[in-house]
């Protein structure tokens, strides 16, 4: 009889023992790899946010696309949706293949794997340079660039989501780029970010 009364609770106790076990070996949410984001961007990213190289190649669009209307803005998306992955597309290239480029893809070799990919966008949110292509080129619409900017001091970090091709938790951080002398906000800068590097 007293086998008989007991082994429910030990059953329901060999279930709570074995979900408390799978969920501590997964991180619960976002709110688990923010103070490790939150850590990188002030030890990390902070320092070269508004690097020379990438206000320079900032201020350079924003005085081309600064007269670009919506319209324009959203062709120019579907062109980089339909060339993105074309070798020979002028408008990928030119994100890709240049000195703001450059200093992103050493940033993100330098990082030891914890960072895994780094854009800048101008002042309407249209791409200027990336270490790897992204998939649309208007980033506008998203929260990493209307949370951000333009507040010349602007942070967002996203939330943290398992990347299906890789298996590891990933975020990204974004800053806004500013002027350095004058404080003015320029465009965004938005980092990927291996979250389970930082823990």
């Amino acid at each position: 009889m007293g086998r008989t009364d007991f082994q429910p609770m030990g059953s329901r106790m060999k279930r709570t023992v074995i979900a408390i076990l799978l969920l501590s070996a997964v991180p619960a949410a976002a709110d688990d790899f923010t103070p490790a984001l939150q850590g990188f961007l002030g030890s990390d990213i902070a320092g070269w946010a508004n690097d020379p190289a990438l206000v320079a190649a900032i201020r350079a669009q924003n005085a081309t696309t600064g007269s670009y209307d919506q319209a324009t803005i959203d062709a120019m998306d579907a062109q980089w949706r339909s060339e993105v992955s074309a070798a020979d597309s002028a408008l990928v290239g030119g994100v890709l293949h240049n000195p703001a480029a450059d200093f992103l893809r050493t940033k993100v070799a330098d990082s030891g794997g914890k960072i895994t990919e780094a854009f800048i966008t101008d002042a309407k949110g249209l791409n200027v340079a990336a270490s790897d292509p992204t998939s649309d080129y208007w980033q506008g619409d998203e929260d990493k660039f209307s949370k951000v900017y333009p507040d010349p001091k602007g942070v967002f970090i996203s939330d943290v989501e398992m990347d299906e091709s890789t298996q590891r938790y990933q975020g990204q951080i974004s800053v806004t780029v500013a002027d350095p002398a004058t404080g003015e906000a320029l465009g965004t800068l938005t980092i990927g970010v291996d979250a389970e590097s930082l823990i």
